[in-house]
């Protein structure tokens, strides 16, 4: 069998580009988010990937990453992801340098698909045609008013099935604050909650029974996803109603496993730009396959759109408001939502997806 076209460029560039107003979860505050792009190219065709992280990334790619995959066969992305690892085993594989490879095993990914003049979710193979998402957002920083109109936006006029919010800042005032949240959305709406990791065992199954009688039926990181222990200890003490889901902090398939094997969530989450890309989100969905648990996808829906398709078990995508907002500012083919659903343009190669560079350049770092 002869080689592909041979990996030549491969480039990478940050993007910063601040919130539209203050955001907060239980832990963490922020005010900007970053993007990192790569793009890589053969056969006279180019790909790109990104992933939310620190500029640090951007230095992974650039030193260690670029010249592990330059001259590879261009079809041979599960090589160039071995390669990957390899060039990075003394730094660490996870972290930053799962998060800089997740973007270039996408980019890759996104080359082969574009080479064969294919949709990513074709070249996969598709499962199913559409991803439902949940909106998400109704972040701690919110007055109530925001996270009423937020919240009650997706469920209404998206036609989302299940919103989330953030807690665990103010814990006695999320009661408040989820009580709210209920008025808005109606009765038929399902409501999410996500600690971040705020709380321990304790004190997240006594809110856990005080969320119920707001109906709330998912609880995310309620302890830190690293306690699988207190994870455990929660998903067992939970109303039967609520869902423990935790995983959108895993960067390899040996996290995750541990993960299932724990027996601490009803739902494994993982992240196609932190869990080392498309190559790494599929081991991920194959884990929760062979536990029967379901997969939901974190974050960054225009990245997972594709796979999220070829998934088995998938059970939704997080629509959330700071990645949606910064993807349709940069990207052309960005997804819209449409009665609770997003659908992969299959007229379009690879993911779909063009960076807009005039638009994007106000905010390369």
């Amino acid at each position: 069998m002869t080689a592909g076209p041979f990996i030549g460029h491969v480039t990478v560039r940050a993007f910063t580009v601040p919130t539209d107003r203050p955001e907060s979860d239980g832990t963490l505050a922020w005010d900007r988010t970053t993007l990192v792009l790569v793009e890589a190219g053969a056969g006279g065709r180019s790909g790109l990937g990104y992933t939310y992280a620190s500029t640090a990334a951007r230095e992974v790619v650039r030193d260690q990453l670029a010249p592990a995959v330059a001259g590879r066969d261009a079809f041979d992305v599960p090589g160039a992801w071995d390669a990957m690892l390899a060039a990075v085993r003394n730094l660490g594989s996870r972290g930053v340098c799962a998060c800089a490879i997740s973007a270039v095993d996408m980019a890759l990914w996104d080359l082969k698909a574009r080479l064969l003049g294919l949709p990513l979710a074709g070249l996969l193979g598709r499962r199913r045609d559409e991803v439902p998402v949940y909106g998400s957002g109704g972040f701690t920083s919110y007055d109530d008013r925001t996270l009423r109109e937020q919240l009650a936006g997706w469920a209404h006029e998206g036609g989302c099935g299940w919103v989330k919010m953030k807690v665990g800042r103010d814990p006695p005032a999320d009661l408040d604050r989820v009580k709210a949240a209920r008025q808005a959305i109606g009765p038929d709406t399902g409501l999410f909650v996500d600690a971040n990791g705020a709380f321990d065992a304790r004190t997240a199954i006594q809110y856990a029974e005080l969320f119920s009688t707001s109906r709330v039926v998912w609880f995310e990181e309620p302890v830190s996803s690293d306690d699988l222990a207190g994870l455990k200890r929660v998903r067992r003490r939970c109303p039967a109603q609520m869902q423990v889901a935790a995983g959108e902090y895993g960067f390899d398939p040996f996290y995750f496993r541990r993960m299932l094997e724990a027996e601490c969530v009803d739902v494994l989450q993982a992240d196609v730009t932190r869990c080392l890309g498309v190559t790494g989100f599929l081991m991920a969905a194959d884990l929760a396959y062979a536990f029967s648990l379901p997969l939901s996808g974190h974050c960054a829906p225009a990245a997972h759109l594709h796979a999220a398709c070829a998934a088995p078990r998938l059970r939704h995508l997080e629509w959330f408001h700071d990645h949606v907002r910064i993807e349709s500012m940069l990207f052309d083919g960005a997804p819209t939502l449409e009665g609770g659903v997003i659908r992969p343009d299959l007229s379009r190669p690879g993911l779909g997806l063009e960076l807009r560079a005039a638009d994007a350049k106000p905010y390369e770092v």
